[in-house]
């Protein structure tokens, strides 16, 4: 079964790189696993609130990956596996995609012009060629519903 892996957080370009990830899914009768992303924290406080901040990221964005999650469903059907990760976005990605060959593509959503079009994707973009899938890089404002590309 062919999976369209995307990394998701609350910004539009992962909404649209999601919404282009579940077209192809249902085209191509596949799957949609869906990263969370919990970003490593750059200080240390106290022990216990160190680890109250982490457990409040981690906990959002497991809130948000299920939120997708449910959008995904009644938009397409399709009922996406959900990880949430924390630390190296970078790192993460690539060691999930060399311990699923089942991954046809991995999906991300470029921030919209006018500035960086977002770590994951100069990073990815930079080391194509080394992926073991496609790598589909989605316009922020990209509207599918408008596009007759298959898959």
């Amino acid at each position: 079964m062919r999976t369209f892996l995307v990394i998701t957080d609350e910004t539009e370009e992962a909404r649209s790189a999601l919404r282009f990830a579940a077209r192809r899914a249902v085209q191509a009768e596949g799957a949609v696993h869906i990263i969370a992303l919990v970003r490593q924290q750059n200080f240390n406080a106290f022990g216990a609130v160190q680890a109250t901040i982490e457990e409040e990221a981690r906990d959002r964005a497991e809130m948000l990956a299920h939120g997708v999650a449910g959008n995904l469903l009644a938009e397409s059907g399709i009922i996406p596996t959900i990880s949430v990760k924390t630390g190296n976005g970078d790192r993460i990605v690539s060691e999930y995609l060399s311990a699923h060959s089942e991954v046809a593509a991995l999906v991300l959503g470029a921030a919209k012009s006018g500035g960086s079009p977002g770590p994951l994707v100069t990073h990815f973009a930079a080391h194509a060629s080394d992926l073991p899938c496609p790598l589909y890089i989605v316009p922020a404002d990209y509207d599918e519903t408008r596009s007759n590309h298959e898959a």
